[in-house]
């Protein structure tokens, strides 16, 4: 055996290798023990510097690419894939791009609009959503998403803020229209998409759809000067009062179409959309993200928690979109046999809790849930690009350096950020709850809001830190831990999250003052054991010599707020107490929730089986703690 030995002698490693292996292995372990997010940091970085260049690249040729360029592209490079399918229904890219072309000829040839025109569309989720709002945009027109679950006087209002020159209302949304019409501003042409109608001077749409051309109409009509222009409106509830438009540019859209992707999206996915496609989570991240990545979409008309998971199935999706309370829906369902049999490998959404998420995963298998933080108005955003289980996202110094943000001090009781003897404000410590706000600058500008200048400065803080810097208020306050995780910690002021929407308690107070034996209303939310968000609570001060009429207040909110808006715990006072701003006491209202047990007002609750308002019992209570009781 020695021979082969010396035939063939065995290499002989340098002296310096196991050093430089020891070295590596010991850097290795530093960043895991250190570091841990290194890799998973730097990924993510990458891929946002990528997108930024390459916007930047086709700034610099003197190039503005749209989503909506995209899309066309797409129509012709792959004709025949599926963009969208619908009840089962197929339609190609080529069938969109060539549908849209037609209500582009229609408003063409019919609507007398102009480029930069605004149109209001009133529509559920249905195919003709998206070719209505596609045909409007290659018209160069900005199209207003108005929020179909939104009624009479607040529907009203969100028209007349945006200023349309049209108003395109879906046929199952006529009840709606026949509402409101006789108080429309009359130089607003409304046309309904049927091909009769039996209202005066209101247009049909459909027929002429179907007559119309489908040749592309001129793309200078939709070619975009820059990236800042308005592309859309998206109405929010803000901190305060009715509905507003937040101005979505032609940057925010091509921002939130490249979510999907950013959580690694391919388009290979078939990506699952149940949610409102009035929301800028479905439009922007959903039908935007299909677009960025070429892939396809299953658009369901209303979210229903038994069909999820057998869609889900019937159409090999992949991607799911989610809000909070839509994750703890499905874990409320009935367990079935073969749960964990699907393809769905991305969950992608924001206000999913931390017992929901792993209850989630435990029982529906390995999806990746990708929580992301963001604003439909806003210039920040945050992607849970690590999987940490609770957290909207993760900062570090490279990610504040491209997009600054702060946490700073707040006073509850006052709901206002706390100045120090300087004016200033200060930042809060690793841990502890801060209002989030962001630096608004030319690379993170704050485009605001529609009409009212007013609401648009609200939203904007001068001289935090320093004379002349300028912040967006976010109007939720966050929590930033050790490893620089973010945990979504409340929301501050007179609005609260119910049923995954904002509810402005102005609104809501303002509808329920319009009752003849209400004094005054005070709006906040309540914490209700294992759902997500708030539940509108209403305490109550009567005029003098009236009683409460319980049949009157079922109707009034049933009639004027949306489902997601009407207050489900009414509580009688006598006196309503104040701040030493005169502004209503809400912060010990909160605390003290709903409990007949420890409270001595008359306590009330919104029962939808009986469709009215009963005593809220002790036993009720129980029923509500338990679950029995369905909110």
């Amino acid at each position: 055996m020695g021979g082969w030995d010396d035939l063939y002698p065995l290499p002989v490693l340098p002296s310096w290798v196991p050093g430089a292996a020891a070295g590596v292995a010991s850097l290795h372990l530093i960043q895991k023990l250190l570091f841990p997010y290194f890799w998973a940091d730097l990924r993510y970085l990458l891929k946002v510097l990528v997108y930024g260049l390459r916007a930047e690249m086709y700034r610099l040729q003197g190039r503005i690419v749209t989503v909506l360029d995209k899309f066309v592209k797409l129509a012709e490079k792959q004709p025949h894939k599926p963009f969208l399918i619908y009840e089962g229904k197929v339609h190609t890219y080529r069938d969109v791009d060539r549908r849209s072309n037609r209500v582009a000829q229609v408003f063409l040839h019919h609507g007398a609009l102009k480029k930069g025109d605004t149109v209001a569309l009133l529509m559920g989720n249905e195919p003709d959503f998206i070719h209505v709002w596609f045909g409007l945009a290659k018209l160069g027109c900005v199209v207003a998403f108005l929020n179909f679950n939104v009624r009479s006087r607040s529907l009203l209002h969100c028209v007349s803020s945006c200023e349309p020159k049209i108003l395109v209302v879906g046929a199952d949304l006529l009840g709606t229209l026949e509402e409101i019409l006789p108080n429309l501003q009359k130089d607003i042409s409304v046309w309904i998409m049927t091909k009769d109608s039996t209202f005066p001077s209101v247009h049909t749409l459909l027929d002429k759809i179907e007559a119309a051309s489908e040749d592309p109409v001129p793309v200078n009509r939709r070619s975009a000067k820059n990236l800042k222009s308005s592309v859309l409106y998206i109405f929010t509830s803000g901190t305060t009062g009715l509905p507003k438009a937040a101005v979505i540019s032609h940057m925010q859209v091509l921002k939130g179409a490249a979510g999907l992707w950013a959580f690694g999206a391919t388009a290979e996915d078939i990506i699952y959309i149940t949610l409102p496609l009035y929301h800028s989570a479905a439009s922007l991240l959903g039908i935007g993200g299909c677009i960025e990545l070429g892939a396809t979409c299953v658009l369901k008309k209303k979210f229903s928690a038994s069909q999820f998971w057998s869609d889900c199935k019937k159409y090999n999706v992949t991607i799911i979109q989610y809000i909070g309370e839509l994750c703890r829906y499905l874990c409320n369902q009935p367990v079935r046999e073969g749960e964990k049999n699907h393809k769905v490998r991305l969950a992608v959404g924001n206000g999913v809790r931390s017992d929901v998420w792993r209850e989630f995963l435990d029982r529906f298998g390995a999806v990746k849930i990708c929580e992301f933080y963001g604003a439909t108005e806003g210039n920040i955003c945050f992607m849970n690009h690590t999987g940490k289980i609770g957290s909207v996202g993760r900062t570090n110094f490279f990610y504040k350096l491209f997009f600054p943000f702060d946490l700073i001090k707040y006073d509850f009781q006052k709901d206002e950020p706390i100045r120090n003897k300087h004016g200033w404000c200060e930042k809060v410590k690793k841990g502890e709850a801060g209002l989030l706000i962001s630096k608004v600058n030319e690379k993170n500008p704050f485009f605001g809001y529609a009409g009212n200048k007013r609401h648009t400065d609200k939203k904007l803080f001068c001289g935090v830190f320093k004379k002349g810097d300028l912040y967006f208020n976010t109007g939720d306050l966050m929590v930033q831990d050790h490893e620089n995780f973010l945990y979504f910690w409340d929301r501050t002021g007179d609005t609260f999250r119910w049923k995954g929407e904002n509810v402005a308690t102005t609104e809501v107070s303002d509808v329920i003052v319009m009752l003849d034996f209400i004094q005054e209303a005070n709006v906040y939310g309540v914490s209700v054991p294992d759902h997500e968000g708030k539940a509108g609570m209403a305490s109550l001060i009567l005029k003098e010599n009236t009683s409460l009429d319980l049949e009157q207040t079922y109707k009034q909110v049933v009639t004027y707020l949306p489902s997601y808006a009407r207050p489900l715990f009414l509580r009688v006072q006598e006196k309503m107490e104040m701040t030493g701003t005169f502004k209503q006491q809400k912060f010990r209202l909160v605390d003290e929730g709903f409990n007949p047990s420890t409270i001595t007002d008359s306590l009330y609750f919104l029962d939808n089986s009986k469709k009215a308002y009963v005593l809220l019992t002790k036993e009720v209570h129980e029923m509500i703690l338990s679950g029995k009781m369905k909110l």
